[in-house]
């Protein structure tokens, strides 16, 4: 029973420094721009898009830019969809369940980079993202039949 207690909380640890990590990317990382805030509201409302632009024009982007833009919103999300079920255990971790807490979560970060003008809001992101916590819950639910 202490066992599976200091498991929980290591992977509450884990999963509170992802996150840590994510929001300081997300909204104060100077790399990325995060330290310039826009003068007016940046935002994308039309699904695929911004995906379509960057499919369409690889070749246009640098290799980073649009590892960033694809890869990157898609790998940064999967940690959330495996570490949650791992640090917050229900009997059983329901697929819906998971995506409709990324979709709040992400939500939530793509309106406070909206309106803090730290970034832009881009449902593209959204897709991106909830795609990348998916591939996580899938990775922990095997990790999980093979325990």
């Amino acid at each position: 029973m202490r066992k599976q207690l200091r498991k929980k909380w290591f992977a509450r640890l884990l999963f509170f420094a992802y996150f840590g990590v994510l929001l300081y990317f997300l909204f104060f990382s100077e790399r990325y721009g995060r330290t310039e805030p826009y003068t007016e509201l940046h935002y994308n409302l039309q699904p695929f898009r911004e995906i379509n632009r960057y499919l369409r024009h690889a070749d246009a982007f640098s290799f980073e830019l649009f590892t960033v833009n694809i890869l990157g919103n898609i790998i940064a999300f999967m940690p959330f969809g495996f570490l949650l079920p791992l640090a917050f255990p229900r009997p059983k971790y329901e697929f819906w369940v998971l995506m409709c807490i990324t979709y709040l979560v992400v939500l939530t970060m793509e309106c406070i980079q909206l309106f803090t003008m730290v970034g832009s809001f881009d449902v593209d992101d959204i897709i991106l993202n909830s795609f990348g916590s998916a591939v996580g819950f899938f990775v922990y639910r095997m990790v999980m039949r093979k325990r």
